[in-house]
């Protein structure tokens, strides 16, 4: 039988494309059926005139997207994975994850300075306590400011004068065809990326046999081990996007690698450290990294920033 399946998404451009590419994704699988967007506005839509870590983040770009589902009025919800709390509403699950995309931060600098020829004369913006931290790591001296806005709105704000550089996420980017104003794509080394950067997820509902067999001819089994493992290491960190937490996944063959940190927001207490395992056991690297930075200090790190929201 011919169905229609509903697909909950957010209505800025990146978001469309995304919801758009699983579109694309499933109507090649299954012809048959008809695929339908759904736009939502989410809560971190509405408030642009406040820092992230200011309104918090449970749920702040995907609430509206799950409650749709909940009722019935979506079969599907697409994500940027980062966006997505480790913890999901109950009756709600992971469906599956595209193949990833580049997982990097990228430098956009009006005077096409790299990284390492920024100084305090610059003005760096980024939305993010992560980039933030990094970069007062790099420099303590760099002078930071928030930004918010689609892709679109923060380039303008940029050529408009607000700042004279900006670290956003590389696949956001180059999905919505702005290569070219990409100064640098920065390596993991120097800027660790968020938890499950790159990587679209698609969320459904429980015990949905259908849906869950339509998601399962367009997961990327790779993907979905390595950022299954990266939201291991957030969750047992207690982390949510909004504190200075990353990690990257590096796999060679059967072989798996983490790599993460913690950070204070001015970056003066790091730490960083590796995790290898069989590909096969990704999220037991996941948890031993964990474990491992919160015995050097991690939760109380994490703790004190807390306190200051």
């Amino acid at each position: 039988m011919n169905r229609t399946i509903k697909i909950a998404t957010r209505g800025s451009k990146l978001a469309l494309y995304q919801a758009n590419k699983v579109k694309d994704e499933l109507q090649k699988k299954f012809p048959e059926h008809q695929f339908q967007i759904e736009i939502l506005t989410t809560k971190g839509d509405k408030i642009l005139d406040q820092a992230l870590s200011k309104i918090g983040d449970k749920g702040l770009f995907t609430k509206e997207l799950e409650t749709a589902l909940l009722n019935n009025e979506a079969d599907i919800a697409v994500h940027s994975l980062k966006d997505l709390p480790t913890k999901l509403p109950e009756n709600l699950k992971l469906g599956a994850v595209l193949a990833r995309a580049d997982f990097r931060d990228a430098l956009v600098s009006v005077s096409g300075k790299k990284l390492k020829d920024l100084d305090e004369n610059d003005v760096i913006a980024t939305s993010s306590l992560r980039r933030k931290a990094q970069l007062l790591k790099i420099n303590p001296n760099f002078k930071i400011v928030d930004i918010r806005g689609n892709v679109d709105t923060r380039l303008q704000k940029m050529n408009d004068g607000y700042c004279t550089a900006m670290i956003m996420a590389a696949a956001g980017l180059i999905r919505l065809g702005y290569d070219k104003v990409i100064t640098e794509i920065i390596s993991p080394e120097t800027m660790i990326p968020a938890v499950s950067q790159g990587a679209i997820a698609i969320e459904m509902r429980e015990n949905d046999e259908f849906i869950e067999n339509l998601l399962a001819e367009i997961n990327d089994p790779i993907t979905l081990i390595t950022t299954n493992a990266e939201r291991v290491f957030l969750r047992l960190l207690e982390g949510g996007c909004q504190v200075p937490v990353g990690c990257y996944s590096v796999v060679d063959g059967k072989n798996y690698t983490i790599t993460g940190f913690v950070s204070g927001i001015d970056g003066k207490k790091f730490l960083n450290g590796s995790s290898s395992a069989t590909l096969a056991n990704a999220s037991l690297a996941a948890k031993e990294l964990a474990e491992k930075l919160i015995l050097e200090g991690a939760a109380e790190i994490l703790e004190e920033i807390r306190r200051l929201e």
